[in-house]
């Protein structure tokens, strides 16, 4: 019978079998769990559940800080700039209407594409088993005091 916080696959945590790191990652991309795919992956806006409801797979432990905000800026900077250089070609705009129009495209983009991002780090930390997603102990993966935040 399996308990709350234990992992579907607990027993085969430790035998060091690949992970489908394009699966992980497309799971967590879609804002689910990366190792049942079923359990929804965030409580909040970017708040990762700390366990699965589905599966039972702890979450608590990740470790994806700084790389979603570097992938956002890398992919929707080269997103409106190519729009912007493209856009200057087609349209002639003033500078006030170009920023009237390619601010808010870059602020939706930028907060559209961060629980996604922050997702797709989530399962492929998952999938290369780092930060206690492979079994091992880590005496900085304690499950975290909800009362502290």
């Amino acid at each position: 019978m399996q308990t709350f916080g234990q992992s579907h696959a607990a027993d085969d945590r430790h035998d060091g079998a690949p992970r489908a790191l394009g699966g992980s990652i497309m799971r967590g991309l879609k804002s689910r769990c990366p190792a049942c795919g079923e359990g929804k992956l965030f409580r909040a806006f970017l708040k990762p559940v700390d366990y699965c409801a589905s599966c039972g797979e702890a979450m608590h432990h990740h470790r994806s800080d700084d790389l979603p905000p570097y992938l956002a800026i890398f992919i929707v900077g080269h997103v409106v700039v190519a729009g912007y250089m493209f856009g200057e070609r087609v349209v002639d705009w003033t500078s006030w209407q170009a920023l009237a129009f390619w601010i808010p495209v870059t602020l939706i983009l930028t907060v559209a594409s961060m629980q996604p991002l922050k997702g797709g780090v989530i399962g492929l930390q998952w999938a290369l088993r780092m930060h206690g997603f492979g079994g091992e102990d880590d005496p900085l993966d304690e499950v975290p005091d909800e009362s502290r935040t």
